[in-house]
């Protein structure tokens, strides 16, 4: 029987020119795959999380614009360009947060820009295998990361993470679960306990699935008991991903991981962000500047109960990400190795 990690999280298909994702709503209780074709489908399915996590949202970003432009008329490469710029703009409105959806938007126009004499035809085709390229360079990513994360892990150590950074986030391996899946492959035994993370329960939904899937360790817990855990020396060390992080180091990452961050300094348990250096945004200088994406209510009062949970007219503040400051943050773990700044991925 197959598994969730048996399915491509993003992949293309190049008969119907679709964009497939793992519809990643519907999870654990049902594996639907998507085959999208229109603009405003994949415009949804990055903005609903259909498809979610930063690099995965990227390579999906790709394959759709790679997608789209198959459906360009025109053999006339202005009104081609045109037109492709266009769907890469309205792509990249889907969410503001994660900066792989821009950069990776970015790098598949720039496929066009360095082939300034390719016909419509072939810049099509280069469309394609640009966004190939891009889910092949984030598998070697993610299993850099992987590798580089197990020196400083030690076998049966406890780890815990937040919302979801693993195969569901990515093309394989995860960025903050690459090293528990290469652990596992090297029967380190690690102790994995999963925030469920509201609002979206990416944790308890995704997170704790894929890893029970492969035969980890994992416990889930409520967002609000990982001090406990620490406070007991249960955790010795904190892993999660990110979707942008800012030139001095603060990393915005799913609602509550600045939480995990505080209680982590204060029990002086190491505090990960596991990175591709392509959530890096050298352009925006601090965490103030970004921009945090505001979710429906409705997540948090209605989308996970028979009746809604709060009284009608309560406020909800919903924001699906926070800030967590450069200062609580141990080592960010990048393909390139880890360090302590983004800074120091320039020299």
């Amino acid at each position: 029987m197959k598994s969730i990690l048996d399915y491509e999280t993003v992949d293309y298909d190049r008969e119907r020119h679709a964009l497939v994702i793992i519809d990643q709503t519907k999870l654990p209780n049902d594996i639907t795959l998507l085959s999208l074709t229109t603009a405003q489908e994949i415009w949804d399915a990055i903005y609903q999380l259909k498809v979610r996590g930063a690099p995965a949202i990227g390579v999906a970003a790709a394959f759709g614009l790679a997608a789209l432009a198959q459906q360009i008329s025109s053999q006339e490469k202005e009104i081609f360009l045109r037109e492709l710029k266009e769907k890469k703009e309205f792509l990249n409105s889907a969410r503001p947060t994660a900066v792989n959806l821009s950069w990776a938007l970015d790098r598949m126009m720039s496929v066009c820009k360095k082939k300034k004499e390719a016909s419509v035809t072939l810049l099509k085709n280069k469309l394609v295998e640009e966004a190939f390229l891009m889910k092949k360079e984030d598998i070697d990513v993610c299993r850099k990361i992987g590798e580089y994360g197990l020196r400083v892990l030690k076998p049966k150590d406890g780890i815990l993470t937040h919302c979801n950074a693993g195969q569901l986030a990515t093309c394989k391996y995860g960025t903050a679960t690459a090293p528990i899946y290469l652990g596992q492959e090297r029967g380190y035994q690690f102790r994995v306990y999963a925030d469920e993370t509201r609002p979206l329960l990416q944790g308890a939904r995704l997170t704790a699935f894929e890893l029970y899937s492969a035969g980890i360790d994992v416990t889930l817990l409520c967002d609000n008991m990982s001090a406990s855990l620490m406070q007991q020396g249960a955790v010795q060390a904190v892993l999660v991903g990110c979707d942008r992080v800012a030139a001095n180091g603060d990393t915005a990452n799913k609602i509550g991981t600045s939480v995990v961050a505080a209680v982590a300094h204060h029990y002086q348990v190491p505090f990960y962000v596991c990175a591709p250096t392509s959530t890096i945004d050298f352009n925006t200088p601090t965490g103030k500047e970004i921009v945090i994406e505001q979710r429906n209510a409705e997540e948090v009062s209605k989308m996970w109960y028979q009746k809604p949970m709060t009284a009608e007219g309560v406020k909800i503040y919903n924001p699906a990400f926070d800030v967590t400051d450069h200062s609580l943050i141990t080592g960010f773990i990048t393909e390139q190795g880890i360090v302590k700044s983004p800074t120091g991925l320039l020299g």
